[in-house]
């Protein structure tokens, strides 16, 4: 029987010695939306599971990405036909029926300029986008549009030379939520989930010829431990090679680092009522509707810095401003720009590497290895087609296990709030009463929580305090951050500002504001003294100011316009 997947911060300690006391089938290693599923895929078979993350679940790529779930569009010219028909039977399956409360259909406009050439040439690879989909769809059709009709969806988009648009659907999400909803969703079915638990080595068998766990270090304490299991899964993504160093072997594949940039602009500095998709001279952009903003991006460069924190440079902005501005009649300007954030993306060539290869005419196919008995790894993929990937990791190592294992069922498994999400929405009001609040705040939950909006409410029932705004012109509530740390493994403030809540990136002054309200309701629950509050709240205003500006941009008034990461 599943559980309420509950993540609770204060049992940290429990949990580190349950990692340390028992044996586990599959330890994964890596806490993004890969390892999160693959530690779901391994927990619904009936295996025993464990998962270890060296920080915040989806504190890498899985929390800098631009929040699409979509087939690959641009892939069909790259003539990737396999990806893009896997990435949009995921999109489909997670819209409609695992993630219906976090994915949601969004629209794109790609504005025409050439009426002859574009036309036909973007309308037949529309077409096959469609067909790739199939019959049961639960996004629309695409449709085209005359030049009025596009700037009536978008009167942002300047009129010269605009010859027309092409109306179609994907989807979107917020990709750290989702994560830690895959993550919450593995618990419930038994995994066993550390978060800033570092694997720092991996067990090997007395001859050395099998992998049969790891040892892992606790951040927070210092404390090592050894965990022991039949497989382990590496999900680290750009952190692979790191890992398999540990091991003393070589992966049969070279990750190679494609950073990928976002700017975030007020939603009044561009008109539309949809999203919009551009052509570049290296890619696509996009324009995508985020809440009161836009996500415009993205780059898709070769990278060799830290990995850990992939800083934007003076290009990367430029670069995204003049692509976005070729279709806009007002531009947007370095002053419109709220935050940055970078991604890295673990793009695999499994032929040891061709750095003369743009990275975006890299495949986005994932790729397996098994090095040692015990021991398997994935990169590549993406954040669509994550489910499918931790499907195919958690295969390899089923001969390890040493019994028949069944299975994956993850196509049959709604994440934890889906189930009677379709009785819940109708219900708002009537919620809305039932707790004191307004139906606003029960739409806002329902859209972050489904049907586990519940728990927070109870929440503002047991404290009324806890239904006000944790940062005022935002949406989140004071209930969210005591969420964060009893359900969600919230360990630190950056967790709810940065990943939890977005307001690292939503916010003019980067959720520096409400760093101090967040350590007091943290600290409430995990017993912290006043000097750990002020502790935290200066760890993350350090963190905010460590992000440096982008050279050439202008970053007003301290705090404001701080990098996001």
């Amino acid at each position: 029987m599943a559980g309420n997947g509950a993540l609770d911060a204060r049992e940290r300690g429990a949990v580190l010695d349950r990692l340390a006391a028992e044996r586990f089938d599959v330890l994964v290693i890596g806490g993004g939306v890969t390892g999160a599923g693959a530690a779901l895929d391994a927990a619904s078979r009936g295996l025993r599971v464990a998962l270890v993350e060296s920080h915040d679940l989806a504190s890498g790529t899985s929390s800098r990405s631009s929040k699409l779930i979509h087939g690959g569009l641009r892939y069909l010219e790259q003539f990737d036909f396999r990806l893009v028909y896997e990435a949009l039977r995921e999109r489909d399956l997670l819209v409609s029926k695992i993630a219906p409360h976090l994915v949601r259909p969004v629209s794109f406009l790609y504005p025409l300029q050439k009426k002859v050439v574009e036309r036909p040439y973007v309308g037949a690879g529309l077409a096959l986008y469609d067909a790739m989909e199939g019959t049961r769809r639960p996004v629309p059709r695409h449709r085209h549009l005359s030049a009025r009709g596009a700037r009536k969806r978008a009167p942002a988009l300047s009129p010269r030379r605009l010859a027309g648009g092409m109306l179609y659907y994907d989807a979107q999400v917020d990709d750290a939520r989702y994560t830690l909803t895959v993550a919450r969703t593995a618990a419930a079915h038994g995994a066993v989930i550390a978060t800033r638990a570092s694997a720092v080595g991996l067990l090997r068998a007395p001859h050395g010829e099998r992998v049969t766990g790891a040892r892992v270090r606790d951040e927070e304490t210092g404390r090592l431990l050894e965990v022991s299991a039949e497989a382990v899964v590496v999900c680290a993504g750009v952190w692979t090679d790191l890992v398999y160093e540990l091991a003393g072997v070589r992966a049969a594949y070279r990750v190679r680092m494609s950073k990928g940039v976002h700017i975030v602009v007020p939603r009044a500095a561009v008109d539309a009522d949809t999203g919009m998709i551009l052509r570049t001279e290296k890619s696509v952009l996009f324009l995508i509707p985020w809440g009161q903003h836009w996500i415009v991006g993205t780059t898709d460069t070769d990278f060799s810095g830290d990995r850990a924190e992939p800083t934007p440079a003076a290009e990367d902005i430029e670069y995204i401003l003049a692509a976005a501005n070729r279709v806009l009649a007002r531009p947007l300007t370095r002053a419109d720009v709220i935050a940055v954030y970078a991604g890295l993306r673990p793009l695999v060539d499994p032929n040891g590497g061709d750095d003369a290869k743009p990275t975006t005419k890299v495949s986005r196919e994932h790729v397996v290895d098994v090095s040692l008995p015990g021991l398997a790894s994935i990169a590549g993929g993406k954040f669509t087609t994550y489910r499918v990937m931790a499907r195919d990791v958690i295969d390899a190592v089923v001969p390890a296990i040493g019994r028949e294992v069944p299975g994956s069922v993850t196509d049959q498994v709604p994440l934890l709030g889906a189930d009677g999400l379709a009785a819940v929405r109708p219900a708002a009001g009537r919620l809305a009463e039932d707790y004191g609040v307004t139906r606003a705040t029960v739409e806002h939950l329902l859209g972050r929580y489904g049907t586990l909006a519940a728990e927070v409410l109870d929440l503002i029932r047991a404290d009324a305090g806890l239904g006000r705004p944790l940062s005022e012109g935002h949406p989140y509530l004071r209930a969210e951050v005591a969420y964060a740390v009893t359900y969600e493994d919230a360990l630190h403030v950056e967790d709810v500002l940065m990943r939890r809540t977005r307001l690292f990136i939503e916010s003019a002054d980067s959720g520096t504001v409400a760093a101090a309200e967040v350590s007091t309701i943290m600290g409430r629950l995990l017993g912290w003294s006043r000097r750990r509050r002020a502790a935290e709240t200066r760890r993350y205003l350090d963190l905010v100011r460590a992000g440096q500006p982008v050279p050439a941009i202008d970053p007003g008034p301290a705090p404001d316009r701080a990098l996001a990461g």
